[in-house]
């Protein structure tokens, strides 16, 4: 496979060879049995990744059609839900709240600060929710949610917890089995892509329900969507030779084989190398007098959002890592062209990263910065001794 750029951004991220390979098999007639089992595998095996006591779905759209499907599948026109916003990401729910007559309320966090559970406690006693949501990682702020100080927070008043895992399935835990606390404290949905850590091209939209996220939907009755409305795809995810809506059979294929390396490489030790690649990353730029725009205990471990030194010029450093090969993404809102944003999930390596470095550095060098590149690869390095990074 002829590889060009180094495509180290949010996401799309870095796609192997193996899923390329899937990704080019024939394409079979979507009722064929070999293709229903290829997409039951795929089913199964995100059923394991989330271990739901109730149903997924891996059907045709992006990261926005699955955050339809868990707002109107959940929630009412004329209810409420409350937005956990730790960027630009978390407002996105808004206006999807709008667009179906649901009113929609904000708790918004200082841009690399995690919002405050006391005030989340406060609005959650004062008014009632029907379901709040979550951005688990925050593509423009770098920003990962406490799971553990706002699932129980949330449950305690009787809300639905929606997590929106685009930038973090397959990096960060979400395991839909667990319990923050409290037997009922548990993630109720979880919606995601397969373009991030899943490290699959975009084109599919995930989401898992539990019981209790079923139930909601039960008493919906009707809802005001088609393509969106999880009972026209329930059959279809317990038995794919049926018809609804045609899948995107090779995406399929793909997205098989990428859950394939995702649950051979092992979820824990997978959470463990993200971890690992997020902290060495950031500690490694700060030697460049580069400052993550999150402190540690707020930073995700699957993207970071990096402040600039004094003096930097974004388009010429941005412009000079693209010549070397090497892309990042710009800042977004208040903070463009004062800072960048790198991406260090999915299928992305410790050589592709420590290689990011040396080309970060070597482009600073040229910009007038005086720079250690081989400093900041020792940095980096120390910081994945005896992690498991088999990957």
């Amino acid at each position: 496979m002829l590889k060009k750029d180094m495509v180290l951004v949010p996401g799309p991220t870095p796609v192997v060879d193996s899923v390329y390979e899937a990704l080019g098999q024939e394409t079979m007639n979507h009722t064929d049995p070999r293709f229903a089992a290829i997409y039951k595998d795929a089913i199964e095996k995100t059923r394991e990744m989330f271990k739901t006591d109730g149903e997924v779905f891996v059907i045709g759209g992006s990261g926005t059609v699955a955050m339809e499907m868990a707002i109107v599948n959940t929630v009412a026109a004329g209810e409420k839900i409350l937005v956990i916003s730790h960027g630009y990401f978390g407002d996105r729910f808004i206006k999807l709240a709008e667009a179906f007559g649901i009113e929609a309320e904000v708790l918004q966090a200082d841009w690399g600060k995690h919002v405050d559970v006391h005030e989340l406690d406060e609005k959650l006693a004062k008014e009632t929710y029907k379901a709040v949501t979550i951005t688990h990682a925050d593509t423009s702020t770098g920003v990962a949610a406490d799971l553990d100080l706002l699932v129980p927070a949330i449950k305690k008043h009787g809300a639905l917890v929606i997590l929106d895992g685009v930038c973090a399935t397959a990096a960060i835990q979400e395991d839909m089995s667990k319990t923050y606390g409290d037997s009922d404290a548990k993630i109720d949905v979880v919606i995601t892509g397969c373009q991030k850590a899943i490290g699959v091209p975009p084109g599919l939209a995930i989401a898992a329900f539990n019981k209790t996220a079923l139930l909601a939907r039960e008493q919906l009755g009707r809802v005001p969507a088609y393509y969106s409305d999880i009972y026209n795809w329930l059959p279809i995810m317990d038995d794919p030779k049926k018809y609804f809506a045609t899948p995107p059979v090779n995406l399929i294929y793909a997205y098989n084989q990428g859950m394939k390396l995702v649950l051979e490489e092992g979820l824990e030790a997978r959470y463990n190398r993200h971890t690992a690649f997020g902290k060495g990353i950031r500690a490694a730029l700060e030697t460049y007098g580069m400052k993550a725009l999150a402190n540690e205990e707020a930073a995700a471990p699957t993207l970071s959002c990096i402040l600039y030194p004094e003096g930097m010029d974004d388009a010429a450093f941005r412009a000079a890592l693209a010549e070397k090969g090497l892309i990042v993404a710009g800042a977004l809102a208040h903070l463009q062209g004062k800072a960048f944003r790198i991406g260090h999930m999915g299928n992305t390596t410790e050589h592709m990263l420590e290689e990011a470095l040396l080309l970060i550095g070597e482009a600073m060098n040229e910009l007038g910065f005086s720079t250690e590149p081989s400093k900041a690869v020792k940095v980096f390095r120390k910081h994945l001794t005896g992690k498991s990074l088999s990957h």
